[in-house]
């Protein structure tokens, strides 16, 4: 049981809300077998394009003519371009670019009805107890602001956005980096005291709790075994207690 007095409940997504088999068998392999396909049909587009700078400059290149060794708009460019997202989605990479783009192609999946986030079964009811008790609701995930906003929109459970008042990604800094969750706090206008975060990564928990927050670990079925012992753990959001700061 953990019992969080505060004003804002910050969340991971994978492990936490949602399983990892969803994120890793559903969501990461339809970007992978559809980024080819995506880059030949939207590569002039102005997100793409912006998704493909970023890319670029998380590979330390200026710009992304810099970059790639063909002109932009050439079939070998896509090709080349394709070789180096799977190399970065094969090492789970949390780089900005690649969560750019791999949001851009869920949403054709989710826009079209073939992808369905998946959440555990309390999640929905406890975020709407937690909401209507005053508490603010935050999601903080690797994946871009765009990709986590589609992934409630579109859920087993129906759109759950209008639970949440803030996304961030790691524009705001990596997510086992204390720097990025004083960022967060800074935004929020709260005492980092007075915000928990709820995460399946150890390592993003020490960060968190490095500059004040609490934290709580999911041992969630599917996830990985942990063995350090320094967290509260919980299995189910209903094993959270919470009283509002007013």
């Amino acid at each position: 049981m953990i019992e969080f007095a505060g004003r804002l409940i910050l969340l991971d997504i994978e492990g936490t809300t949602s399983n990892l088999a969803f994120v890793h068998e559903v969501l990461f392999p339809y970007a992978r077998q559809r980024v080819a396909d995506y880059l030949t049909a939207h590569r002039g587009s102005g997100p793409v394009r912006d998704a493909l700078e970023q890319v670029a400059r998380d590979a330390g290149a200026a710009n992304f003519a810099a970059w790639c060794p063909h002109p932009a708009d050439s079939a070998k460019a896509v090709a080349w371009v394709v070789a180096q997202v799977h190399r970065l989605m094969d090492a789970d990479a949390k780089q900005t670019g690649l969560k750019q783009l791999q949001g851009l192609i869920w949403e054709d999946g989710y826009r079209d009805g073939t992808l369905r986030s998946h959440v555990f079964p309390e999640v929905p009811s406890c975020l709407r107890v937690w909401k209507a008790a005053g508490l603010t609701l935050s999601i903080y995930s690797s994946g871009s602001v765009a990709a986590q906003k589609l992934f409630f929109a579109h859920t087993v459970a129906g759109d759950l956005t209008p639970l949440f008042s803030g996304y961030y990604d790691t524009k705001v800094g990596g997510k086992r980096e204390p720097a990025s969750y004083r960022a967060i706090a800074a935004e929020a206008q709260l005492p980092p005291e007075e915000i928990l975060f709820l995460s399946d990564v150890p390592e993003e928990l020490n960060a968190a709790q490095a500059v004040g927050y609490a934290v709580g670990l999911a041992e969630r079925q599917g996830n990985r075994a942990v063995s350090d012992q320094r967290h509260p753990r919980f299995h189910s959001f209903e094993e959270i207690t919470v009283t509002p700061i007013r």
